[in-house]
């Protein structure tokens, strides 16, 4: 925040006034580019940052005469914003600029430039809602609707001689997120009437999403999908209000609308969702997860429980590698949704995967202290069950250095803290190996029982002492 009496308010109001003053284009430009640099997704190179002050609002076709230089906008900026060299040469390259130069970004004079900004809202008009307008003008233009690739190498290149397209692709969704005029609804629906096959649509599954091995595949990424992924609820109900969007269309991972809007934890998108006719609440993916099955995954705990109260809906489902929402959330550590699924009756606490890792295997490995308690009160749950490679629930928690969860685990009888994995090796081996001597109690265990220790293939366990010696 900005210190009290230090005067920068007074030189920051001061100056903005002066870039009104400019009049015409020059104030249009300097309040421009402070409002891009302010509430931008992230940060800015110096072609993105003219390429978005040249758009005309609504046009069709994008003259690139109307992109004006870096040095223009620092200039109508009155010194607010500041390039550095390499970044301003990059800059006035035509079209080819250089991945390096996509690196260098433009910003503030100071971080209390962005706190006085933010302070004085009145400064911009509903900034996001501006920014969407500006990306979905030239997504919609014709030069960018005549785009086309082969391969992925061709969109690399695309998007190096396009430089607006990927903010505009990957982010105009975000900002009509966060406030939708009644223009940039109609630029949306507008681009989305053509947006199966649109460049933009392929760039933001490339960025957000998973990256896409082979063009050459059915690729499909309609507008709902899109909406539902970023959460626009305005949208979104004005595209099921259309009647045009099949909710249980899959995208090119077999994704619903539904899927995406739970991967993201977006509750109010899930509940139109939800309230559309024929809607499947737990239609699977390509791979077998289901809506629920993200959900869990991202700990999204309001839409695990508006799922779980549709019928359809089978909390214990496993895709096609065996894994089931609670492995899911065990292996993410949200103990809000285990605990959710777990006073499930249907909900087996101890289903393993197709490599016979269970819920308490993927929370050990990953540290999850909060949920190997949860699961260790379950009396179905065997807490030294080893999955395919004879690695048990101890064996990932020492390998990870996870003291916590260690502890935990040596307090149960059933727990055998010499078991040999598949190697040859104990946990304390892998705990030693990868430099976690932090798990005392299985160096103390072991000196103790080195006698007991039997070992098989290439690896030799001697002793344990200070100096932990491995020959």
């Amino acid at each position: 925040m900005m210190t009290a009496g230090s005067g920068l308010e007074d030189v920051y109001g001061a100056t903005i006034a002066r870039i009104k003053a400019q009049g015409g284009d020059k104030s249009r430009l300097g309040i421009g580019a402070l409002m891009w640099i302010c509430y931008a997704e992230r940060p800015l190179s110096p072609n993105e940052l003219c390429h978005a002050l040249g758009i005309e609002l609504g046009s069709t076709d994008f003259n690139a005469g109307n992109i004006p230089s870096i040095t223009t906008l620092v200039s109508c900026c009155q010194g607010l914003i500041t390039a550095d060299k390499e970044a301003s040469k990059a800059s006035k390259a035509s079209s080819k600029a250089s991945k390096a130069s996509k690196a260098s970004t433009v910003r503030l004079i100071h971080f209390t430039l962005r706190d006085y900004l933010s302070a004085h809202p009145h400064i911009f008009s509903r900034p996001h809602s501006a920014i969407a307008e500006v990306c979905l003008t030239y997504l919609n233009c014709q030069q960018v609707r005549i785009l086309l690739v082969d391969t992925l190498d061709d969109l690399d290149a695309l998007i190096d001689n396009e430089p607006f397209l990927a903010y505009c692709s990957r982010y105009w969704g975000v900002h009509a997120k966060k406030e939708l005029s009644d223009c940039a609804m109609s630029l949306a629906l507008k681009l989305f009437r053509e947006y199966d096959g649109h460049i933009s649509a392929l760039v933001f599954v490339q960025q957000a999403r998973e990256y896409l091995d082979d063009l050459d595949i059915d690729f499909t990424w309609n507008g709902l999908h899109h909406a539902s992924y970023v959460g626009s609820v305005q949208i979104v109900t004005a595209l099921m209000g259309m009647g045009r969007h099949n909710p249980n269309q899959g995208d090119y991972l077999g994704c619903t609308a539904l899927s995406l809007a739970c991967t993201m934890g977006h509750e109010e998108v899930v509940k139109i969702l939800l309230r559309q006719e024929g809607v499947n609440p737990d239609k699977p993916d390509n791979e077998g997860q289901t809506p629920l099955s993200y959900a869990a995954r991202g700990g999204h705990e309001g839409v695990v429980k508006m799922l779980l109260q549709r019928g359809e809906v089978n909390p214990d489902n496993p895709d096609d590698h065996g894994r089931t929402p609670l492995w899911f959330a065990a292996g993410e550590g949200h103990e809000g949704v285990a605990r959710i699924l777990l006073e499930l009756e249907e909900v087996s606490p101890d289903q393993p995967d197709n490599f016979n890792k269970t819920p308490l295997w993927c929370a050990a490995e990953g540290g999850h202290e909060g949920v190997v308690k949860i699961l260790l009160e379950r009396e179905e749950v065997n807490p030294d069950k080893p999955n395919n490679y004879n690695r048990t629930p101890l064996w990932c928690a020492a390998e990870g250095g996870h003291e916590g969860v260690v502890k935990m685990l040596l307090e149960r009888e059933e727990v055998n803290p010499i078991t040999i994995d598949n190697s040859g090796a104990t946990p304390l081996f892998w705990a030693t190996e990868w430099g976690h001597e932090g798990v005392e109690l299985l160096q103390e265990w072991e000196e103790v029982n080195h006698d007991k220790i039997k070992v098989r293939g290439p690896i030799t366990l001697y002793s344990y002492g200070a100096s932990n010696c491995w020959k």
